[in-house]
């Protein structure tokens, strides 16, 4: 795009995102975002994920603070790059609705995400958490979190309050143990635990009565790859009926 102003990029029509301004910045405009960027104040989607070989030969190193004055946005695309952090000024994009920073070196997040109150979907897989972002459990609408493939050890008490998530991914992690607040989680459909440390699994995980764990009912929950005990993976496999009655034996 370099020479070309970034408003002729503009797309309305994206199948995806119908009915939406937006534009996809990609190449060397990624290794030097045009400053032109943060006055396109109608953008509603912006995707700065390269996606071609060529292209990841040029990588995002940071974010601009200057993302702030977009506060139009709605969905914003980041994952690929070489970020290893967010902008406070993130916090501004107060429409935001989706949030992808998957297959970066990321370690923590900035306090203000827990400003997205409209955020419903965060993508942070692959990146290099080994805590749970505090920042999150103020995100009171989240219906679709992804952590796979981070360091994660624990997950806070706290993780209860996610009233509305639907999808929670946590396969490949470090994950030791649940708490018991877990199972407060009663909207969950889908589930992935697998490869893990855990040996138990938490009472309340009963109460998710929206999971399948059998098999042979395609299952959206999984445990798959941990050294489970109490209950064995087995029993799990099983479904909640069986997991109920191993633990009301325990």
């Amino acid at each position: 795009m370099a020479g070309t102003s970034l408003r002729l990029h503009i797309e309305t029509e994206d199948r995806e995102y119908p009915s939406m301004y937006k534009l996809k910045l990609q190449g060397k405009d990624l290794e030097n975002v045009p400053a032109e960027l943060f006055t396109l104040r109608e953008l509603e989607v912006l995707c700065m994920s390269p996606d071609r070989q060529s292209s990841l030969n040029y990588k995002l190193c940071n974010v601009p603070p200057e993302i702030g004055y977009l506060t139009r946005l709605r969905i914003l695309l980041l994952d690929t790059n070489d970020l290893h952090n967010l902008p406070a000024e993130i916090g501004s994009l107060t429409r935001l609705e989706k949030l992808s920073v998957s297959n970066n070196r990321i370690r923590q997040l900035p306090p203000t995400i827990g400003d997205l109150k409209n955020l419903h979907t965060l993508h942070l897989a692959n990146n290099q958490f080994s805590e749970f972002p505090a920042p999150i459990l103020q995100l009171e609408n989240l219906e679709f979190l992804d952590m796979c493939s981070n360091q994660l050890r624990t997950l806070p008490p706290a993780i209860g309050s996610l009233k509305n998530l639907e999808t929670l991914l946590l396969f490949d992690n470090q994950l030791s143990e649940l708490p018991e607040e877990f199972g407060e989680l009663t909207r969950l459909r889908c589930l992935w635990l697998g490869d893990n440390f855990l040996q138990s699994l938490p009472k309340s995980i009963t109460k998710l009565e929206h999971l399948m764990w059998t098999p042979l009912l395609c299952p959206t929950a999984t445990v798959d790859g941990n050294p489970l005990v109490n209950p064995p993976a087995k029993v799990c496999k099983g479904g909640l009926d069986e997991m109920a009655r191993h633990f009301s034996k325990s």
